[in-house]
């Protein structure tokens, strides 16, 4: 079974290159000369795009072969305030730079949207503006020339004090959501609210992959046993062009055991793997971890020597 590692949207090793950098709609309410503000944002919005360019350098250096893109690459892009400007237009080539490197350098990408992004929720503006933000990442993908299918992580959302109509409301929601918006989409189990049995249901049954975060089951779970939904989580996966993929991250202590530890604990990590071994070939982990590449780089160099691990490059290996 072939593991490969990804982290996500920032770089602790690479210095001044955020892909967020942002504006509010305060400071760009100060400015006077409304174009003048907007062509700021724009520049905003080049500088984070150049910098995810350096970042997928910085990747293909590291032979790291998955990465999460930033969710703000663009401040206020879907502002009220903000509705008619064409934000992708003045980014067309800056964002093609970057498909044009992913030509050469093949590498997953995705994104992660904020927790805003909520398809249960029963207020028509929140969808609206949920479906917004999807359309902005979808044109983001576009126009990096990125298949789209797959790319965007989502929670289910909220609970709303009643579960059982929660799933069924995002079930509702889903009908009002266009075909190409819904085949971007991959959803997965929370820390709080919603199980790995509770996002199975509708990944099953609207035919969308189900993305198993580890450290969420273990701080969210009815059953302890995550092992006898496994086979269903990679049925989820049959249709989709890319390998399954699933979250990693460790707790930051006892105490604050939701909350992402600096690096991954590899004990827990084999732990998993060695339960999972034979029933994929190939598996892409996201590491959620505080310290993003560092913690990647960590965890590789935790697992160089032990046994059934064989290192395929920086970012890959083998277990046995």
């Amino acid at each position: 079974m072939i593991v490969k590692l990804g982290y996500v949207a920032m770089s602790v090793e690479l210095q001044n290159a955020s892909p967020s950098q942002t504006m509010t709609f305060a400071q760009f309410s100060k400015i006077k000369d409304r174009d003048a503000a907007i062509r700021k944002l724009e520049r905003i919005a080049e500088s984070n795009i150049d910098n995810c360019l350096r970042l997928l350098k910085h990747n293909a250096g590291n032979q790291i072969h998955f990465f999460r893109l930033s969710s703000r690459l663009i401040p206020l892009a879907n502002h009220e305030e903000l509705l008619d400007w064409d934000y992708i237009k003045p980014l067309k080539e800056s964002l093609k730079k970057i498909g044009d490197y992913l030509k050469v350098h093949p590498m997953r990408i995705d994104f992660h949207p904020d927790h805003f992004v909520v398809l249960n929720t029963p207020n028509k503006e929140i969808l609206s503006n949920a479906l917004k933000t999807l359309v902005m990442h979808k044109k983001l993908l576009i126009g990096m020339e990125i298949d789209t299918e797959h790319r965007c992580v989502l929670h289910v959302g909220g609970g709303y004090e009643d579960k059982e109509m929660a799933l069924e409301q995002f079930i509702r929601n889903w009908g009002y959501i266009q075909p190409a918006i819904q085949k971007m989409i991959m959803l997965e189990n929370d820390d709080t609210t919603f199980t790995v049995k509770e996002t199975l249901y509708l990944c099953e049954k609207l035919g969308i992959p189900m993305i198993f975060d580890y450290h969420h089951h273990l701080a969210n779970h009815e059953e302890a046993e995550w092992q006898q939904d496994w086979e269903r989580i990679i049925t989820t996966w049959k249709a989709s062009p890319l390998p399954v993929k699933m979250h990693i991250s460790s707790p930051r202590s006892e105490k604050e055991f939701r909350a992402h530890a600096d690096f991954v604990d590899p004990e827990m990590f084999l732990q998993f793997l060695h339960a999972i071994k034979g029933t994929v070939p190939e598996i892409h982990c996201m590491i959620e971890a505080k310290q993003k590449d560092a913690a990647l780089f960590q965890l590789m160099d935790d697992l160089r020597n032990r046994n059934g691990i064989k290192v395929i490059d920086q970012s890959s290996f083998a277990v046995e």
